[in-house]
């Protein structure tokens, strides 16, 4: 996406904050807010453009407001109405309601018109989202095993992993990983640690780095592997 000029167009400072409206569970901005709420933030903003006559947006709403919430922490998600803030909108081209738009570090980075769901954007913000260092998401994953360069390590009880786990992947329970840090080096390729669900790799991971000894983990886990669709060797 082209970088809209924005910091040209539009009033600074003097803006009150983002607020919810009548029960609106999304905070909406005005052309005085944009610098503070969407521009300067370190966090991704979510902007939804919408209108009070728009009905599509009335019906997405829940899902929106539950995108928030699962995100909050890690992504803003402010509303824009194109009525009350006309030159925003021209600003940013925006044709038709609802229409999303994510800014990343003080820039438009991607946009999506139409109703969209939580799941959808979850999609749209997810390559903007803070990233846990040596964490390797499934497609990059998947792309670095078939390129021969790493080897996956299941981490989860035996029976388990006897049960399904990711092509290739060789068997070391979450509890003995420390104590055989050196056959892990030793694999065909470089060790990429994986649980159920990503949370005990990310935290060993972590924990690990603070010690001087990094390793990779695949961020969502083996849940976050069949969300992809990727394959599975069962037993």
């Amino acid at each position: 996406m082209s970088n809209f000029g924005m910091r040209g167009g539009f009033p600074v400072g003097g803006g009150q904050g983002a607020k919810a409206r009548g029960g609106d569970a999304i905070p909406t901005i005005s052309e005085q807010d944009f610098e503070a709420e969407v521009l300067r933030p370190e966090l991704p903003v979510v902007l939804e453009f919408s209108a009070e006559w728009c009905q599509p947006c009335k019906q997405i709403a829940p899902e929106v407001a539950a995108f928030a919430k699962e995100m909050e922490g890690k992504v803003l998600v402010r509303k824009v109405d194109i009525d009350r803030s006309p030159l925003l909108a021209r600003e940013l081209r925006i044709q038709s309601v609802p229409t999303f738009m994510v800014f990343s570090q003080g820039r438009p980075v991607d946009a999506v018109v139409g109703a969209i769901g939580k799941k959808k954007l979850r999609e749209l913000v997810e390559p903007f989202l803070p990233r846990a260092e040596g964490a390797v998401k499934a497609m990059e994953l998947a792309q670095l095993m078939r390129e021969g360069r790493v080897v996956a390590v299941d981490t989860r009880d035996a029976a388990a992993y006897k049960r399904a786990h990711l092509p290739g992947a060789t068997h070391i329970a979450m509890e003995e990983i420390e104590s055989r840090l050196a056959e892990l080096h030793m694999l065909a390729g470089q060790p990429v640690l994986y649980c159920r669900a990503g949370d005990k790799t990310k935290a060993l991971s972590e924990k690990l780095a603070a010690e001087g000894m990094p390793l990779m983990f695949l961020e969502g886990g083996m849940l976050g592997w069949e969300a992809e669709g990727l394959p599975i060797e069962r037993s």
